[in-house]
């Protein structure tokens, strides 16, 4: 077998990426792999290089609503529209192929725990046409284009006009309730996102990179990101200067974080020490943890996601895998996929973590081969 180094100049030598910076780590044993540059013809590609995390931020969302929880300051059973009055007598499709109009009361609250595990009714079915869905895309945009999102209140505001697919519980759907995680945090805590998260996660993690800007100083170090065009070239979709060069209006909660490899590598590490930081501060209870990384979803629920979800559950903020449906797949196995290009997991059964950045989006369900190849390797290791 070829070292990471290895796997990862093949796939820059045959023009799939430009560069991308791949880790696995085991305990205090760590592979890490910065190859090709940090855009097309530009500089060499580095270790700290900073990426577009894209939907890998949805697990650390997750955790910083947990931190809520453990605090007691809001709990998995309370109803959200405490705090975000927009969803109060929420309005459900009558059938989830009605027309967007044809509507029935919600049979419950949309809950905390809800909003944690994806299930509040809102989000993507494996099914884009549904007439639900389609009325949804206009307000849950591409995740990838911050600059689209107007801000949180009028998000909601807009959101609120939209009806549920699925009554509260019954479904597992994805990405709108990892934006809603965020403006739930900020909504209780009277706070902006990013201090909140700066607060309670980055700062004790030693995350220096997190964020939702990348300031000048730092520019140098922050990769271009690449979609791939109509005759399969690679056309540019941000750069360093782009669309996080300046905070946005709405800091996303379901992909807008940019970090390095290690950031998310200290972040996965924690989640396997049971909640607790590298200084032996507590982070998040071991009870939080577990409810994170724990599948919640029942075979029926993952049959309506099955589009996201083909082996796999759903925890808090990311996937658990619970079928061994291809080599990579372990029991247990936590994390998620970017769209701009990003892979993160952590594997409770070794106590290993597995970080792949990497600058070419993901626009469909089947991930890249070399986001494949980065898998397999990681399993066998």
């Amino acid at each position: 077998m070829t070292d990471l180094r290895g796997l990862l100049e093949g796939h820059v030598a045959d023009g799939s990426v430009p560069g991308a910076v791949g880790l696995v780590a085991r305990g205090d044993d760590v592979e890490v792999a910065a190859v090709g540059a940090l855009a097309v013809g530009g500089a060499p590609m580095t270790e700290d290089a900073i990426f577009r995390f894209a939907s890998i931020t949805k697990p650390i969302v997750a955790a910083a609503v947990m931190t809520l929880v453990d605090e007691g300051r809001i709990a998995l059973g309370d109803p959200v529209d405490r705090w975000l009055p927009e969803l109060a007598n929420p309005r459900v499709v009558r059938t989830p192929d009605a027309p967007a109009e044809d509507v029935v009361p919600a049979a419950r609250p949309i809950t905390v725990q809800d909003v944690l595990d994806s299930r509040a009714g809102y989000g993507f079915a494996s099914d884009f046409t549904l007439p639900a869905v389609q009325r949804l895309f206009s307000v849950q945009k591409d995740g990838r284009e911050p600059a689209g999102f107007p801000a949180p209140d009028q998000w909601m505001a807009d959101l609120a006009q939209v009806p549920l697919l699925y009554h509260p519980g019954e479904a597992w759907l994805y990405d709108t309730c990892s934006t809603l995680q965020g403006v739930l945090i900020t909504r209780v805590t009277g706070r902006p996102l990013p201090d909140f998260l700066a607060d309670r996660l980055f700062d004790p993690l030693g995350m220096a990179d997190t964020a939702f800007e990348v300031p000048p100083g730092k520019r140098d170090r922050f990769t271009s990101s690449y979609r791939i065009g109509p005759e399969g070239g690679l056309t540019l979709a941000d750069g360093p200067d782009g669309q996080w060069s300046t905070l946005p209006k709405f800091p996303l909660g379901n992909g807008g974080l940019v970090g390095t490899a290690r950031d998310w590598l200290a972040f996965g590490r924690m989640l396997l020490a049971g909640g607790t930081a590298p200084d032996g501060r507590r982070v998040l209870s071991p009870a939080s943890v577990r409810l994170m990384t724990t599948d919640n979803t029942t075979p029926r629920q993952r049959e309506i996601g099955d589009l996201f979800l083909e082996g796999q559950g759903w925890g808090f903020g990311g996937a658990v895998d619970i079928a061994p449906i291809d080599p990579w797949n372990v029991p247990g196995r936590y994390g998620w996929v970017g769209g701009t290009g990003t892979t993160a997991h952590i594997v409770p059964s070794t106590g290993t973590v597995t970080v792949l950045l990497a600058q070419v989006a993901t626009d469909g369900p089947v991930p890249h081969t070399w986001m494949q190849d980065f898998w397999r390797y990681a399993a066998a290791r």
